[in-house]
């Protein structure tokens, strides 16, 4: 039986300076460990600490003991490259590791030891030395296990806890590729000892001393948020964990505790710039139940979101094809255009709808897959019946109130989510997870093409009453000013922060405005446009970058790549992260299906759609104008973002479903035509410039 160890301490032992850090990290650790009976010393310090959620990503799928220490030492996400585990030892009898050497030449790690530059540093264990090293992998003090330790006054102190991973350590040393490999009880073992050693440098170190618990690593296949605690001087109470790397109040990441060793020690001016992570912030007091448990469920939605993103994606492209399919044939013989009508409808409707299950808390039930499912299904049909209602509920000649619902509140929630936090992107399927790590706040690669899709359509579907009553200036202004103002609000730093977008964005507004204005779009326009939109996001950027290094995003950090000439690496990597999503299987059907759809139902409009797409056009001409846009706007954002094919494939989803639901409409109130020509009755084709 495990036995806790007191804090209690001589009073010689236990005094320090003002301004000195102890980091503890746990790889492996997560909130689902800490109870008050397992594991009582760090349920004793969760109560006097900010607690939050680790995201642990660095480089790969999932984050080694070895990435992680690495990680907090070079400030930056570092990898040693393939499978890993535990950190190397030091060189038998002293106080470095030869690794050093080739962290910049092989593993592309160059800021590795940033931590060094520390004065007066203690490791205690492999992992604390790895995180403490400087540039030429040497500690001032190393001591392989805690109870070597007899002065504990260094002023930044890292020691490894490594008793909870090493069950997970395969035969070849590295994590286990299993998701879990050891047994429940086996785990709880682990864990308790691993509280037991937490407890005993807790007992040691310094009242005053701020006290860094991390989980730093994953334990096996599947990454999980971790645990992260902060006990400062003066602390009393539990509060919430955040910084503004995440800009989350209970969520941080690992070069977030590079940056906190620095200004925990009194040397936040010190800071490199080369880190990308800020000093932690307390917030709110909240009571210890209710931030654990909030911090449990906050794994529960990023494992569930996790899970069932490919099982989503593929559904929806299978959706997506057989609608197309089915339209292709039964708008051919003009029967049942009320239900494709209705599918089309339904289909549009999924996007947004997946962020509007966010406003439940969904997560916290005993079922929260099926929980997520049903209410995502519920809020698609509720947003579909009200579109088609507000059909009827118009004049019978607006054929548009179905697309204007439908993409206003798509617009509408998601610019909204945007001014408050981006709470309903989080934890989204089409948004993004602190489990995955790509990205924590802002405007996503997605979402994106939504936004951009659903304020074309809404702006140009607008526009044509406008025109229609004779005033085509006022709709120029309305789709140039409301397409300027989402796409600063998706660009601007700390807001959406999107760099790809603003480059996106810009064509597609300047497209659909020049057709409403009944302008031509020629290629050498586009080009100007497209370089347009360049330059908006780097001006954007620059701005970024003018503000302190603690206070700029990753669209400022790019601008000081690009100064410093290390930039190659992220444009690197995220095309080859664009050109893998060209195979994607979930993906790439989405935009083969609806691009071939649109081109056969232009080159042949009587026999793919039944004159359904002229029909559309003739009756709203600005709507084409919508739909060009959002088609320039999803082609290049598929270019310039890492997300690839995603963007095209849901400005697609969006635009060419509720488009066709407008010409179904058009025909319905037209009446039957001679099969296979345009319908008795359409109106003359309105031609745009």
């Amino acid at each position: 039986m495990m036995v806790a160890i007191a804090w209690g301490a001589p009073a010689a032992a236990r005094t320090a300076g003002p301004e000195q850090v102890a980091l503890v990290g746990v790889p492996g650790l997560m909130w689902s460990d800490v109870t008050e009976g397992d594991t009582p010393n760090l349920w004793r310090l969760a109560g006097e600490s900010a607690v939050g959620s680790l995201s642990v990503k660095s480089v790969g799928t999932i984050t080694c003991p070895y990435d992680g220490w690495l990680t907090v030492s070079a400030g930056v996400r570092s990898a040693v490259g393939s499978r890993c585990g535990l950190p190397p030892e030091p060189v038998e009898g002293t106080n470095m590791l030869r690794e050093f050497g080739w962290f910049a030449s092989v593993a592309g790690v160059p800021t590795a030891g940033s931590v060094g530059a520390l004065p007066r540093t203690m490791a205690v264990g492999p992992g604390g030395v790895l995180a403490l090293s400087d540039k030429q992998g040497a500690v001032s003090r190393y001591h392989a296990t805690i109870d070597e330790v007899t002065d504990w006054s260094a002023p930044v102190i890292a020691v490894d806890v490594d008793t909870l991973i090493r069950p997970y350590i395969a035969a070849d040393g590295k994590v286990a590729r299993e998701p879990e490999q050891v047994s429940a009880a086996e785990r709880l073992a682990a864990v308790r000892q691993a509280d037991a050693q937490v407890g005993a440098v807790l007992a040691k170190l310094p009242p005053g001393a701020t006290v860094l618990v991390a989980g730093l690593a994953d334990h096996g296949s599947v990454p999980h948020l971790r645990v992260a605690m902060m006990r400062a001087s003066g602390t009393t109470g539990t509060s919430l964990l955040g910084s503004g790397s995440t800009h989350r109040d209970d969520m941080i990441i690992l070069p977030d505790l590079t940056a906190t060793l620095f200004s925990a020690a009194g040397q936040a001016a010190a800071i490199p710039a080369t880190v990308i992570g800020q000093p932690l912030k307390a917030g709110e007091p909240i009571p210890l139940d209710e931030a654990v448990e909030r911090l449990r469920d906050a794994d529960t939605a990023g494992q569930t979101i996790r899970n069932m993103g490919g099982i989503f994606f593929t559904t929806l492209a299978v959706l997506q094809v057989l609608f197309y399919i089915a339209a292709f044939l039964l708008l051919r013989r003009r029967s049942a255009l009320g239900i494709v009508r209705v599918a089309a409808v339904a289909l549009a409707s999924i996007p947004v709808s997946t962020y509007l299950i966010n406003l439940t808390p969904w997560e916290a039930s005993s079922a929260p897959t099926l929980t997520l499912v049903g209410g995502l299904v519920a809020f698609d049909v509720v947003l579909a019946v009200l579109a088609l209602q507000a059909a009827r509920l118009t004049r019978p000649e607006n054929i548009l109130a179905p697309l204007l619902v439908v993409s206003g509140v798509t617009a509408a929630v998601l610019l909204g989510d945007l001014l408050s936090g981006t709470h309903l992107q989080l934890n989204s399927v089409m948004g993004y997870t602190g489990v995955v790590g790509a990205r924590y706040y802002g405007l996503g690669n997605i979402p994106f093409a939504l936004l951009a899709t659903a304020v074309l359509l809404v702006a140009t579907g607008t526009a044509d009453s406008l025109v229609r009553h004779g005033r085509r200036s006022i709709a120029v202004a309305l789709i140039a000013g409301l397409g300027v103002f989402a796409m600063i609000l998706g660009g601007w730093p700390g807001v959406g922060s999107d760099f790809g977008g603003v480059i996106a964005f810009v064509p597609g507004i300047a497209v659909a405005t020049l057709i409403v204005a009944g302008r031509r779009v020629s290629i050498w326009k586009l080009g100007l446009f497209c370089v347009a939109g360049g330059v908006t996001v780097l001006a954007i950027a620059y701005l970024d970058y003018r503000r302190p290094p603690g206070s700029q995003t990753h669209l400022g950090r790019f601008v000081g790549q690009i100064f410093d000439g290390t930039f190659w690496p992220v444009i690197a990597r995220k095309l080859d992260a664009m050109l893998g999503t060209l195979l994607s299987p979930n993906l790439m059907p989405v935009v083969i299906a609806a691009v071939v759809f649109l081109v056969f139902a232009v080159l042949r409009p009587g026999q793919a759609t039944a004159g359904v797409l002229p029909v559309a056009f003739e009756r709203a001409p600005m709507l084409k104008a919508g739909l060009l846009g959002a088609l320039v706007s999803g082609g290049i954002g598929m270019l310039v973002n890492d997300s690839g094919a995603a963007v095209l494939s849901m400005a697609l989803a969006l635009a060419v479903p509720l488009v066709l639901s407008a010409g179904i409409r058009a025909i319905q109130l037209d009446g039957p035509s001679p099969e296979g020509g345009r319908p008795e009755g359409a109106v003359k084709q309105t031609r745009v410039a």
